[in-house]
């Protein structure tokens, strides 16, 4: 487009998106990683790294929303949540909105991009950072879980693709320490891409965490920022009854949560984890590679 800069994302080798580029807000060059925060018409402030887009204004409450309140309402009863990543803020927004909670651990890799989202996004994080629950970790998400001596109700991990630094999020090792740190029907669930570009990414959660969990599943939302289709969440956990909730039951613990949100809804909750066969076919042939 004539005069105006574009971001390609670079993803995917032989399929993509671009994003006009109103102004340039923020942009870090290191040997790791390439981060930029850019204005789009569209969708507000993008934050991308490394070629990959991670976070716009205008569409991140759905992937916030269902990867924090399907967990938590689907345990109904939890007080301690730890969330792996998520240093924009967005992820913990939504989880200091339940109220019940008692302690909040979020453990970031890289303290500036807490720094950075928290002046450039502001909206993403919206005070989170200031509640007296939470407890803000600079360090490893690996190393974390595997020296955690606690147990959490429900654990999220909010990575980024598995490329890089956020690869062993994605590892046997880091699932099978965040089953450890689960307590007594726990839940842990994760960002798991977009299976019709990233079907292997699902079968490659199955193989190195069912062996680890009763239920190993996913559930879906569709996030237009990523590109390719809807995007599945990692579902893990021994409490078998728990994705299978009735609407009714579902219903009467959002309304007693008394949480504003913009996408997730009981009934969306109960829908998401009904996967195209293509995705079942996935998951069971994976299961039976992992058994």
């Amino acid at each position: 487009m004539q005069g105006k800069q574009q971001y390609l994302e670079t993803l995917h080798s032989a399929y993509g998106q671009y994003f006009t580029v109103e102004a340039m807000l923020y942009e870090q060059k290191t040997p790791q990683w390439h981060l930029s925060i850019f204005e789009n018409q569209q969708m507000g402030r993008v934050m991308a790294l490394n070629g990959v887009i991670q976070t716009t204004e205008r569409d991140e409450f759905i992937y916030h929303e269902m990867l924090t309140h399907v967990p938590l309402l689907a345990h109904g009863h939890a007080r301690k949540v730890l969330i792996i990543g998520g240093g924009d803020g967005g992820m913990l927004r939504e989880v200091v909105k339940h109220r019940q909670l008692t302690a909040i651990t979020m453990v970031e890799i890289d303290g500036s991009v807490v720094d950075i989202c928290r002046e450039y996004l502001p909206q993403h994080s919206a005070g989170a950072f200031d509640d007296p629950r939470v407890r803000l970790v600079i360090g490893d998400g690996l190393a974390f879980v595997r020296e955690c001596q606690e147990q959490f109700d429900v654990i999220i991990s909010d990575c980024t693709d598995p490329l890089g630094p956020g690869e062993v999020l994605f590892s046997s090792e880091f699932y099978q320490n965040c089953k450890r740190c689960l307590a007594d029907n726990g839940i842990f669930v994760a960002q798991n891409g977009v299976p019709f570009m990233q079907l292997d990414e699902v079968q490659n959660t199955v193989r190195r965490i069912s062996t680890y969990v009763q239920d190993c599943w996913f559930y879906q939302a569709a996030v237009p920022t990523y590109v390719g289709g809807c995007m599945a969440f990692a579902w893990a956990t021994d409490n078998q009854e728990a994705r299978q909730l009735p609407l009714a039951v579902l219903q009467e613990r959002f309304q007693r949560a008394a949480i504003s949100t913009r996408y997730y809804t009981p009934a969306v909750h109960q829908a998401s984890f009904a996967l195209p066969a293509y995705i079942e076919q996935a998951v069971a042939s994976a299961m039976t590679v992992a058994q």
